[in-house]
């Protein structure tokens, strides 16, 4: 099989991949790639409905143990946690986390979410110049914000922590890539040594201290890992679909006014924004073991890497009319932007919320909103697993 060079495409693929991705669908659902990250070679499947099995393919395994030695990639996050781990393990981490991180406590923060977004937009609307980067104010420090009360970390040094989470998950420079993972272990391994000590009444210290009706509990290297994922993704998702939502409103000014003149339509909205350009382009690796058959193609095993593209089965025509259109008004249901079985996003309820929220108040306190720049301007994030961009220039007038 021929290998398809993403990584020669360069930036023009990063900026935009779906009319590449596109183009591989219409000759089959699935293709041998060279990643941009580091030139690891992978399997790629596309489309929603192979896109959809290959997330509930329980022969595709998620332990980094299993992956081929000759794949030039590591796992980026620290410690074991439920987007490294199959059943069984999978599902004793999943429900002790999910006895903690509960409906209850991500409704609870909805005050303090909409708090948080007045007082971000109050400092960004006193700009003398009426511009701003709503990177920078608004769609990183709202979720780092919220999941920090979530996890009760009042004082995270966030712009190393941003620093980072960005490099461990889309640095092409593997050498960067293994540096920031390892910063991010010693700085977690501090985290949880300092809540052990200190606990209250949040998320970490219930993992830290609770346990099930067995008496079952995380283990060090399990709070460690666990501590990670939900620092990570419990921030990461969120930045980018704000920024990514914005940016699709901006770029779509019917969309935009219809939201506008009607803001009960934000819950459809976020949906349509979650669709039709998703904060996760590939979700996490899984790895072959034995060889296997994946919508009619041999896959060898081995610990073969196997991406999903995410982004491509949203936007693929056999499931969604006009993918390629972005419409707020849209029966967007059915789309895979935050995965698909047992690994679907524990997150899921929070980053809506956020999204919801923020937009909302966004909307409602800059009737003139516009963008800053040219969108084939705008730097996106390197790497397939996350998408978004690396600012997001807007002005508001006075």
């Amino acid at each position: 099989m021929t290998v398809v060079d993403l990584a020669a495409l360069g930036e023009s693929f990063t900026r935009d991949p779906y009319p590449v991705y596109a183009r591989l669908r219409a000759e089959g659902p699935v293709h041998r790639i060279r990643m941009p990250e580091g030139g690891a070679e992978a399997w790629l499947v596309v489309g929603h409905e192979a896109g959809r099995a290959a997330l509930a393919d329980t022969r595709l395994t998620k332990d980094w143990s299993k992956a081929s030695p000759s794949l030039p990639l590591g796992a980026v996050s620290s410690g074991p946690h439920m987007l490294r781990a199959d059943p069984p393990d999978h599902t004793r981490l999943r429900g002790l986390v999910s006895r903690e991180f509960t409906p209850r406590r991500v409704d609870e923060l909805a005050p303090r979410v909409q708090k948080t977004a007045d007082a971000l937009l109050d400092a960004m609307l006193a700009a003398p110049d009426g511009r701003a980067d709503l990177v920078e104010a608004l769609s990183f420090p709202l979720p780092i914000s919220v999941i920090c009360e979530l996890l009760g970390v009042p004082d995270l040094d966030r712009e190393t922590f941003r620093t980072c989470s960005n490099d461990a998950l889309d640095a092409t420079d593997p050498g960067r890539r293994k540096a920031a993972s390892a910063s991010m272990a010693r700085y977690i391994e501090d985290l949880v040594a300092a809540k052990r000590g200190n606990p209250g009444d949040d998320l970490l210290s219930g993992l830290i201290h609770g346990s099930d009706d067995d008496g079952d509990a995380l283990t060090h290297e399990e709070l460690v890992g666990m501590a990670w994922l939900l620092l990570v993704a419990g921030h990461e998702t969120t930045v980018n679909l704000i920024s990514n939502g914005v940016l699709a409103l901006l770029t779509h000014p019917g969309q935009l006014a219809a939201l506008r003149a009607d803001l009960t339509l934000i819950d459809a909205a976020v949906e349509e924004m979650l669709r039709y350009d998703g904060p996760v382009e590939t979700p996490t690796y899984r790895f072959t073991t034995d060889p296997v058959t994946i919508a009619g193609t041999p896959v060898p095993g081995g610990g073969e890497l196997v991406l999903i593209a995410i982004a491509d089965a949203d936007r693929d025509p056999a499931r969604f009319p006009e993918p390629d259109r972005f419409d707020i008004r849209r029966d967007a249901r059915g789309h895979v932007a935050f995965g698909h079985g047992i690994h679907y996003c524990l997150g899921a309820p929070l980053a809506r919320l956020e999204a919801r929220i923020a937009v909302t108040t966004l909307l409602e306190r800059c009737p003139d909103l516009a963008l800053d720049i040219h969108p084939a301007a705008i730097s996106w994030r390197q790497g397939m697993m996350i998408r978004g961009p690396r600012s997001l220039p807007v002005r508001f007038g006075r």
